[in-house]
């Protein structure tokens, strides 16, 4: 059975948001994508506070200046599209009030016909989180935690009550609810993070691994599910963010998944035997606007459905 393949829709400052999304979304599932998915960038500081997922030194990409905001990004979407999934990859969960968003990807799925993946992180920006104003950076793993039970609580059946750090809901009606149970996915290696996708999570969403890496900890995913007595199966989707260009990239310092379609393609290929069921491509980076980015969605898909992938 083939991988699915989903495609990142336009959210950066080269896209006219009301034209190239909906126009890209449409495209991409004509073309035979699964799904749809947005990422998320609050805020770019200047001068950068901090470096880049945390590392003291490496620079925020220019990309980051310019970022839509992805539930706005995938309403477009949903109201133009009538098959693919609309997911995320991820939303920096505790930027948001966990109330607010949970309610937001109920009506969303609603919307949509059922139709949301909803993929959460906890994030790395200090900055992101002062803005935001919810919760210190400190608790973000709790908050995290809390935004998960309020999710099962609002999309569930009424009345919906719960009480947490952040949250306080009265025994209340609560609607739209989702068309169906919206599928939670997560990102996040360290133990901690294993075992809350484990414990309360559909999935899984590596990102910025090797094919050995992946399939390690995709291992030891399966390993911890067992060892806590999960029997349903754990989804995945992987993201991979490429950087194309017109010309091969030639010599050792290429970096995975940069260059050609051909060398895209390439680059992909060693993922599709580890058991993923999903592969998200990122292709916006480079593209002029979207209809540069719909050819190149089509040329990636071609060639890595007739590679295999």
């Amino acid at each position: 059975m083939a991988i699915r393949l989903g495609l990142g829709l336009p959210q950066m400052r080269q896209y006219d948001l009301g034209r190239d999304v909906p126009g890209v979304a449409r495209e991409a599932e004509r073309i035979g994508y699964d799904s749809l998915w947005v990422f998320e960038r609050a805020l770019f500081p200047e001068p950068a506070t901090q470096g880049l997922y945390g590392i003291e030194g490496l620079p925020w990409p220019d990309s980051y200046r310019h970022v839509a905001d992805p539930l706005v990004t995938l309403t477009l979407a949903a109201a133009t599209t009538e098959r693919a999934e609309l997911g995320s990859s991820v939303l920096v969960a505790p930027l948001h009030v966990p109330f607010q968003l949970a309610k937001a990807l109920a009506s969303l799925d609603a919307a949509s016909g059922g139709r949301v993946v909803a993929g959460f992180g906890t994030g790395w920006s200090h900055d992101e989180y002062a803005a935001a104003s919810v919760r210190p950076f400190e608790e973000r793993g709790k908050v995290l935690d809390e935004l998960l039970a309020v999710c099962r609580a609002v999309w569930g059946p009424d009345p919906v009550a719960y009480e947490g750090r952040v949250t306080k809901i009265a025994p209340a009606l609560v609607g739209p609810k989702p068309a169906r149970p919206i599928p939670v996915l997560l990102a996040g290696s360290s133990p901690r993070a294993q075992r809350r996708l484990v414990d309360h999570a559909d999935g899984w969403l590596p990102v910025g691994m090797s094919p050995d890496a992946v399939a390690a900890q995709w291992s030891r995913l399966r390993e911890l599910a067992q060892e806590r007595g999960r029997t349903e199966p754990i989804r995945t989707v992987l993201r991979v963010n490429a950087e194309y260009s017109a010309k091969a990239y030639e010599g050792s310092d290429r970096q995975p998944f940069q260059g050609s379609v051909e060398q895209i393609v390439e680059d992909l290929v060693p993922y599709t035997g580890i058991g993923l069921e999903e592969v998200l491509l990122d292709l916006q980076g480079t593209p002029r606007d979207g209809e540069e980015l719909k050819d190149l969605a089509a040329r990636v898909y071609e060639q890595a459905r007739a590679a295999g992938v």
